[in-house]
């Protein structure tokens, strides 16, 4: 099952990998928009992510209102839970957490969540999402009471993506997890690069354009930034961010 927001993410790939940005709605204070917001298409961001680990957000919804008047790239939720479905959104990445054995994030959220994606119509772009652990406990593990996957586990990691795909999913999302010290390893993007057909994204610790480069090189179709984004304000490094994923030669 694929949508026209699932379709514009693929075509906007099959010219570069592209910048996904997170951006955290308990951050978002909609009397001060980011300005940014409203040039992420010229700076080549694919798409805006807006959700948070944090279950239940009751400012979401203004965050999203607040987004929606600048930006014109898509919104996709990248929800925490069902209690963040909202219908002013383009899609949602529905996540399936592959890496824990958790049932209410394997199958219970998602069934309350799904009567709300089809009421609302909102495209839903299945993903089978994978924690790794690069030696951070993050928010998603401790959220959802599950253990990442250490990178040593290589295999492990390699057949959770790979089970993504024959589950019928449409992307495989490796999550190192927001605030995490450092990004996944260049060796297991690779790793799991070469054993799926489906288009990756990469997240989690990603800080710097070098970083961004390095995660693309390995395999990356979609990379995420979110944290960085949000201590450093400046056009600039939106530009610098997104310039390194497409493989844009830095600016002089």
């Amino acid at each position: 099952m694929t949508g026209p927001i699932f379709q514009q993410l693929l075509d906007s790939r099959r010219e570069s990998p592209r910048l996904l940005w997170l951006v955290d709605p308990d951050k978002v204070t909609p009397r001060r928009p980011d300005p940014r917001w409203a040039i992420a298409a010229e700076c080549g961001v694919a798409a805006l992510l807006v959700g948070t680990s944090q279950g239940d957000n009751p400012g979401l919804e203004c965050a999203i209102a607040s987004i929606r008047k600048q930006a014109s790239v898509p919104m996709i939720l990248f929800p925490g839970s069902a209690a963040q479905v909202s219908p002013h959104v383009d899609a949602v990445l529905f996540l399936t957490l592959l890496s824990g054995r958790n049932p209410e994030f394997l199958v219970g959220q998602q069934v309350k969540g799904t009567p709300l994606v089809r009421d609302y119509g909102i495209e839903p772009i299945p993903t089978g999402y994978i924690l790794i652990d690069t030696g951070t406990k993050t928010s998603v593990a401790k959220h959802s009471d599950t253990a990442p996957i250490s990178e040593a586990e290589l295999t492990s990691i390699c057949d959770h993506a790979l089970c993504a795909q024959y589950m019928g999913q449409s992307f495989v999302y490796l999550e190192a997890g927001s605030g995490a010290n450092r990004p996944i390893s260049g060796r297991v993007i690779e790793a799991v690069r070469k054993s799926i057909e489906l288009p990756l994204i990469v997240g989690g610790g990603i800080k710097t354009p070098e970083a961004c480069h390095n995660a693309v090189n390995a395999g990356a179709d979609f990379v995420v930034v979110g944290t960085e984004l949000e201590t450093d304000s400046s056009e600039s490094l939106l530009r610098e961010l997104s310039d390194a994923v497409r493989g844009v030669h830095a600016r002089t």
